[in-house]
């Protein structure tokens, strides 16, 4: 079905996991590309692919490899993307699309103009349960929306022990948990609602201003199961969580707790929708499951099963009901989206990945967020 060559940039947490949402989908990888040769090898040997490459310059070289997957460190993002489309490349590039709003508006235009094909992978928008809310809101079986509540917690940071490079403002950006967890339930419950954030009140926290950083890198998530050895204090000025109030456009509102410091929540987005006829309430740690709320008549639980979801739920599931599908499958169908975008060849059509113009939007509302917490008050997006 897909006749796209692509190679995966970084080869850390996220590397890998894009690695086998393509191979699941019979996608070539032609190699794979960290950060120096050593870990290039390493995860080239590891993951079975046939080419560690030496450089992004040789990856941008490599006349077979039609599109590229970006998963490095976020500093890293903006120029990759931008090289990566003036060498005629199709990008699929983590999240945050860049730094800043500037970088990320750049990027928007110059995908537009090279007419090349560009994601963003927030994949959480491709859990089936998710997708079937969606539906339901479009076809009015939850009314008018009144309100999106929710939050997303980990608790991977929680001593002040725990170290990765996202703490980091230069590697990551000065916001962090509402960059890094915060943006994939904000697109994902304007994904669902169609309604658009125009205002937000931010209070945000660090909980530890003094983390202690080991001797060598430590891999996303790995920090638990990991002897590290603490050796240098690093102050930290990013934030650790934070409460935001929202204004949508249409008058509904809502709020979003974030946090890495919540003992025992592994990785949990929630979010609640009320609205004039029904309400809905889906918990990523259950993702076969989502409530449905009534006023009169019985409350509802609904299953992952194929053949109780909408036509266009069903087309993101890939295994009878009561045969759990999870986070993996999530990449699965945003990569089974964008590659067949690419396939179909009709660049008029509506995109069901996210694309870079809803990765630049994400960016202009953690500015707002971060400006909001500086301020002390609400500020209205541009």
């Amino acid at each position: 079905m897909f006749q796209t060559t692509t190679a995966i940039i970084g080869a850390g947490f996220m590397g890998p996991v894009h690695t086998e949402g393509l191979r699941r989908l019979g996608i070539n990888v032609a190699g794979i590309l960290g950060v120096d040769d050593k870990e290039s090898t390493k995860a080239a040997k590891t993951l079975g692919l046939p080419r560690a490459y030496k450089s992004f310059a040789e990856v941008m070289a490599d006349k077979s490899v039609q599109a590229v997957h970006i998963t490095t460190p976020n500093r890293l993002h903006f120029e990759m993307a931008q090289a990566a489309l003036k060498a005629g490349k199709h990008v699929l590039c983590e999240k945050p699309l860049a730094m800043n709003s500037k970088e990320s508006a750049k990027l928007v235009e110059l995908a537009a103009k090279t007419g090349l094909i560009a994601g963003v992978n927030y994949n959480l928008r491709f859990y089936p349960l998710s997708i079937e809310a969606k539906n339901r809101v479009e076809k009015g079986l939850v009314g008018s929306v009144y309100s999106v509540t929710g939050s997303y917690v980990q608790d991977w940071l929680l001593y002040p022990t725990d170290y990765n490079w996202r703490v980091l403002a230069e590697e990551g950006g000065k916001l962090r948990a509402i960059a890094d967890i915060g943006t994939h339930w904000l697109d994902l419950v304007q994904t669902i609602t169609g309604l658009e954030v125009e205002a937000v009140c931010a209070d945000l926290y660090i909980v530890h201003p003094v983390r202690q950083r080991p001797k060598g890198e430590v891999e996303t998530f790995k920090g638990k199961v990991s002897k590290i050895k603490a050796t240098e204090p690093v102050e930290i000025n990013t934030d650790d969580g934070g409460s935001i109030m929202l204004r949508f456009k249409g008058g509904a509102k809502g709020s979003l707790f974030v946090s890495q410091t919540t003992a025992g929540r592994k990785n949990c987005l929630r979010y609640e929708i009320a609205g004039a006829e029904s309400a809905m309430y889906w918990n990523s740690e259950d993702p076969n499951n989502i409530w449905l709320g009534h006023r009169n008549k019985a409350n509802e639980v609904l299953h992952r099963d194929p053949g109780l979801l909408s036509d266009a739920a069903r087309a993101f599931v890939s295994y009878p009901g009561g045969h759990n599908e999870g986070y993996g499958d999530t990449f699965k169908q945003c990569f089974k989206a964008f590659y067949s975008y690419i396939a179909d060849g009709d660049m008029k059509a509506k995109p069901q990945f996210p694309t870079f113009a809803d990765g630049h939007k994400e960016i202009l509302l953690c500015e707002a967020i971060l400006k909001s917490h500086q301020k002390g008050g609400w500020v209205t997006l541009k």
